[in-house]
């Protein structure tokens, strides 16, 4: 979108230059793309002055040359050679001056330097219109009739149109800025002005003419609807100065009448539409729609097929225009046009929305009409161009203005908090400064205490319809520079981006556990009241008990998914399947004092043996470690990382693992004690783990961490370490990492020993070390600092022998 300069002046007093506006503009929001110059006359004639021939003779030796003085206003005459044969004694010319750039209708620019005209010295050019860009005549020289003084810049007799142009990015929620009028809005709150808008000039009926009367069949889809009959037009070329600020704005000027409308419509952001009122068909302008596949051809000679969804602007005859997007051919200005019904109207954004796309028609007006155009402003925007009909196009008013809005669109009420302001700002802003703001914008401030306000908005503002928008507009205006920036960011929440779908994760875990060999079991969520009963770690008292049980063996809610699976487990033990790997994803309940509790967990069973029996090789069992692996790679592919772990020795395990996050506990794995077997009667071993699936869930993060494969090589050292039996591998493991430094890449277990060869209540852990360095080769020297400082830590922390 541009914006002129000069058009802006006349809303301001703008002092501040062209960079130091678009700065200010861009800090607000509106963000400035570009700055160009803009001249009428390109190169605006610099160094072209009014010249007065003093004396003309024929050339020594051209007879189609003249060899002249004149007078340009700089003391001394200059001699020229000029070539028009219509160079005369006592003319007043324009002259290109020696050192001038002029720019001709056609071919290249040309720059003036003093020459040898068959052997006579010429300083400077008589021009012809078109050898300065302004016409297309060649027949002669410019022959000026002027009482303008010898020297006078050639711009200043032709009135040369100077201009900075702005090239605005406009956001799709900011309509109310589609125009001069709304720039300068923005410049009132940011410089501290008030705009001083054109007077609303009083019009009164002065001619007879076509007698118009409209009917708006749906005022939803036009909720306002105004227009007026001007006569005695007279359409020609616009004056110089509209035709200059249309093509400033790289708009082609047309005629009087069409470039005012587009001068409305770029000024106060009001599209308006011209209609020759001799075409429209016994004077009935009707707003409504027109069937499917109704033909109408639009100004740009193309035939269309109506989807029967656009408003149209019809007669009883047919279409005249696709309202607020496109005029029909027949109903169009024309050279011989006399009298017009200029229509200004708000229409609804949807249906002009909709209209456009399907059309692929993309205006000025389909621009502004689908984004929100101001319903206070038809009426004002419609008296703007009346005056310039009379002043421009000796219209004269032959209706008075007919305006139809049986449903005014009412303000934006808004309640906002100074806690919320502060808050979303980050600073406090003082409620003097926030009323000056928001009264600077044309928002209203009402109902003021101590904690809040009522804001009142106006309907043109369509972005400003929520507390949180009233602040936005505070915080632009006062400045997103001014809101400094702590060293340590922070947020009250994060978001969660994107939203995690439940039912997916859970997919992708049934995925990853059903390749790896497990088989999904889903148990009844009514079970034994014996099992809390007996168990010896589920408290019988938070058992949801159901009142109209079928029977004892379903009394109950569920505590843990741990004997409903135990049950099917023993039913395919005892049909000799024995080698069982499977898992459930259930929801477990409990009493508590303030009522009920249910969550979702995730249990794993492994009991018999990892394989069939085969000559290949041997059978054998599945072991914790089996059941510790499928653990670590849920956690993987979640990517949560566990915390502390540390070892469990009661029931409903043998032994076990707690796996914490942070405070919370994720869940437990270890082998189950007999005792709870018993209790479901399975006879076997069985590995157990129960996973907290809601934490999970909610921990649960898409997003990996990656980093460049390193260029240098890793290596590997090995230790053997004896440490008491109640150190646990985690233990170690966490001693490596603390004090192994940043080489440290990962620590491995390939070995476990106890037996005689060591003390009694002693084991020996061989531990592997892989060490590598991102940006070097690792040399002996760092290489056995590293190991020592793991030895002496080892030895420290955990009273590890090193055995050599």
């Amino acid at each position: 979108m541009k914006i002129s300069i000069n058009r802006l002046k006349h809303y301001l007093n703008l002092t501040e230059s062209p960079e130091e506006i678009s700065a200010l503009l861009t800090r607000s929001g509106l963000e400035v793309e570009g700055l160009e110059e803009f001249e009428s006359i390109k190169g605006a004639l610099e160094g072209v002055v009014i010249g007065e021939v003093l004396t003309c003779e024929k050339h020594p030796d051209a007879d189609k040359l003249s060899l002249t003085t004149v007078d340009i206003g700089e003391g001394n005459p200059v001699q020229i050679v000029c070539g028009a044969p219509n160079v005369a004694q006592g003319q007043k010319v324009l002259v290109a001056k020696v050192g001038a750039t002029i720019y001709p209708t056609s071919g290249d620019p040309l720059t003036l330097r003093k020459a040898k005209i068959r052997g006579q010295v010429s300083e400077g050019m008589i021009c012809a219109e078109d050898e300065l860009g302004i016409g297309t005549s060649h027949a002669g020289i410019m022959v000026l009739q002027t009482e303008l003084a010898n020297g006078t810049p050639a711009s200043e007799y032709l009135e040369i149109s100077q201009d900075q142009v702005l090239e605005i990015g406009l956001t799709p929620n900011r309509a109310d800025a589609a125009s001069h009028l709304g720039v300068a809005r923005d410049l009132q709150a940011l410089l501290g002005q008030k705009i001083q808008l054109p007077e609303e000039p009083e019009l009164t009926v002065e001619a007879s003419g076509p007698k118009i009367s409209v009917k708006v069949e749906n005022y939803e889809d036009c909720p306002r609807y105004a227009g007026v009959v001007i006569t005695d037009l007279k359409v020609e070329p616009s004056p110089q100065w509209l035709q200059d600020f249309l093509k400033s704005l790289d708009l082609e000027p047309i005629n009087n009448v069409v470039d005012i409308t587009n001068f409305i419509l770029h000024d106060l952001g009001q599209p308006l539409h011209a209609f020759d009122a001799e075409k429209i068909d016994q004077g009935e302008i009707i707003v409504g729609k027109l069937p499917k596949d109704t033909k109408f051809t639009t100004l740009d000679e193309k035939e269309r097929k109506l989807s029967g969804e656009e408003l149209m602007i019809k007669d009883p005859k047919g279409g005249l225009c696709i309202a607020g997007i496109f005029g029909g051919e027949g109903s169009g200005v024309s050279d011989a046009t006399t009298s017009i019904f200029l229509e200004s109207a708000y229409f609804s954004p949807d249906v002009v929305r909709k209209g456009s796309q399907y059309h692929g028609l993309k205006t000025d007006a389909s621009f502004r009409f689908e984004r929100g155009t101001d319903p206070n402003m038809p009426v004002f925007a419609l008296k703007q161009a009346v005056k310039l009909l009379q002043e421009l196009a000796g219209g004269k008013v032959a209706s008075e203005i007919i305006d139809l809005y049986p449903n005014p669109i009412q303000d934006f009420v808004i309640e906002v908090e100074y806690g919320h302001v502060n808050r979303l700002i980050g600073k406090k802003i003082e409620p003097s400064e926030v009323k000056s703001i928001l009264e600077s914008l044309e928002i209203k401030v009402e109902n003021e205490t101590e904690t809040g306000f009522t804001a009142i908005a106006k309907p043109y503002r369509v972005d400003v319809t929520r507390e949180a928008d009233i602040i936005e507009e505070i915080l632009r205006i006062h400045g997103f520079h001014q809101v400094l920036l702590s060293e340590n960011l922070k947020t009250e929440y994060l978001a969660e981006h994107p939203v995690k779908d439940l039912n997916k994760l859970q997919y992708r875990m049934t995925e990853i556990l059903s390749a790896h060999g497990y088989f999904e079991m889903i148990t009844n969520s009514l079970t034994k009241p014996g099992y809390a009963e007996k168990s010896g770690f589920l408290d019988a008292s938070k058992s949801v008990e159901i009142y109209n049980k079928l029977s004892e063996d379903l009394g109950v809610m569920r505590q843990t998914l741990l004997f409903t699976g135990l049950e099917v487990l023993a039913r395919n033990i005892n049909r000799r399947q024995t080698d069982l790997k499977t898992f459930e994803f259930g929801t477990v309940y409990q009493k508590t004092e303030e009522g009920y509790q249910e969550g979702r967990k995730l249990s794993i069973f492994l009991s018999g043996n990892r394989s069939s029996e085969s000559w290949l090789e041997p059978t054998k069992p599945f072991g914790f470690s089996d059941l510790y692996s499928t653990v670590e790679k849920i956690l993987e592919k979640l990517n949560i990382s566990v915390g502390d772990v540390s070892m469990v020795e009661s029931a409903p395990y043998a032994y076990g693992l707690k796996l914490m996050l942070g405070q919370k506990e994720i869940g437990t794995i270890g082998l189950l004690d007999d005792k709870i077997l018993k209790l479901a009667e399975v006879r076997q071993e069985v590995f157990f783990a129960e996973l907290d699936w809601d934490l999970l869930c909610k921990k649960a993060s898409g997003l990996k961490k990656y980093q460049e494969i390193s260029k240098f090589p890793e290596v590997r050292r090995d230790l053997s370490l004896v440490i008491d039996k109640s150190i646990t591998f985690d233990q170690v493991k966490s001693v490596g990492i603390k004090f192994g430094g940043k080489l440290l890449r990962r620590i491995g277990v390939f070995d476990v020993y106890q037996g005689d060869k060591i003390d009694a209540g002693k084991k020996a852990y061989a531990l592997s070390f892989h060490l590598q360095d991102q940006e070097n080769t690792l040399t002996d020297k760092v290489i056995d600092k590293t190991m020592s400082n793991l030895i002496q830590a080892f030895e420290k922390e955990v009273g590890a022998l090193i055995r050599t």
